[in-house]
């Protein structure tokens, strides 16, 4: 009995002590650099939005954090370096609907689990696509966009920033939800997509609507809907696709902060309360806003349920139009 109560009291004092020291590691963070890891290149908009949200979180946490840009296989490089990681607050990870709702669909060898590797703290913002064509195209409106793939399925082809990516799926949603064929034509990146959308040599993309905007601005190419449920403030005359004919249909473009897995409560709440607040101040809203995003109010297990949607969602796409890269 005596050898057994020891046994307990011994157990009850380890855990004590365990609990203790997380404690103290939370309530002692940050005392080192915090990294927000961004899984693509510098100069993107996901990179873009990163460094700005790294200078809040520095200001708000009194603390040094730095963007570390790792990309690499459209983002699962760096996604999977974040997995590995301790779930210590001091690396994040700058997600998105690429590697966190594409990605788990069209790679079978994905070396990650989207889910089960990370801890989700909150969604930063989301941002529509927006459907636009080259000028040449006899079409003002989607409805006559339509009736023109109809015609002549074979004629009309799409961009996308490659196989696979999250511009890329929305159109295949597109096609499905629309019951159209249109030549999807993969491209490395927005920039030279934009390019050849400009001149020509491609008649029809979705991309975000913070790049696309000038192109549109200047006259060079056309818009015809936005991806979102309400119309973008950026664009306030653009119907979106659900108006356009197509209830129900929507695509966006989404941006997360992530950590790995296990991390403890008390420092994720830390954390995602100092993101949270970050996100919300009027400077951070106002960029977002000027670059046609919008601040998102889901974080947490809320944040968790709706990657696994987001999954859902895009793999049904995936399995339909049968894309798959390795």
């Amino acid at each position: 009995m005596k050898k057994g109560l020891l046994r307990s009291c011994c157990r009850l004092a380890a855990g004590a002590a365990l609990f203790a020291a997380a404690g103290s590691a939370s309530a002692a963070w940050p005392d080192k650099v915090i990294r927000i890891v961004v899984p693509f290149a510098a100069g993107g908009s996901t990179d873009l939005i990163a460094r700005k949200i790294a200078e809040g979180l520095g200001q708000r946490l009194s603390a040094n954090v730095i963007v570390e840009n790792r990309p690499g296989a459209g983002g699962t490089v760096g996604t999977e370096y974040v997995a590995r990681q301790p779930a210590d607050g001091y690396t994040i990870l700058m997600g998105s609907v690429s590697t966190h709702g594409s990605a788990p669909c069209v790679y079978s060898k994905l070396p990650y689990d989207a889910i089960k590797d990370f801890t989700p703290l909150t969604v930063v913002a989301t941002i529509p696509n927006v459907m636009s064509v080259n000028r040449s195209v006899p079409a003002n409106t989607l409805q006559e966009f339509v009736a023109l793939l109809k015609k002549d399925p074979e004629k009309y082809s799409f961009a996308s920033n490659g196989q696979g990516t999250s511009n890329h799926l929305a159109a295949e949603l597109f096609k499905t939800t629309a019951g159209v064929s249109i030549v999807h034509v993969p491209y490395r990146g927005s920039g030279p997509a934009l390019i050849d959308l400009v001149g020509g040599q491609i008649n029809m993309m979705m991309d975000v609507v913070m790049t696309s905007y000038p192109y549109i601005k200047d006259g060079k190419i056309k818009a015809l809907a936005v991806t979102s449920p309400q119309r973008s403030a950026m664009l306030p005359d653009v119907p979106t696709v659900a108006e356009s004919g197509y209830p129900g249909y929507e695509a966006m473009v989404w941006f997360g902060m992530l950590a790995p897995a296990n991390m403890p409560e008390p420092l994720r709440q830390k954390l995602t309360d100092g993101l949270v607040q970050t996100l919300h101040t009027p400077a951070m809203k106002t960029y977002l806003e000027q670059q046609g995003a919008q601040v998102s109010d889901v974080a947490g297990p809320a944040f968790g349920a709706m990657i696994k949607d987001e999954i859902s969602k895009w793999c049904k796409v995936v399995k339909q139009a049968n894309i798959h890269l390795d």
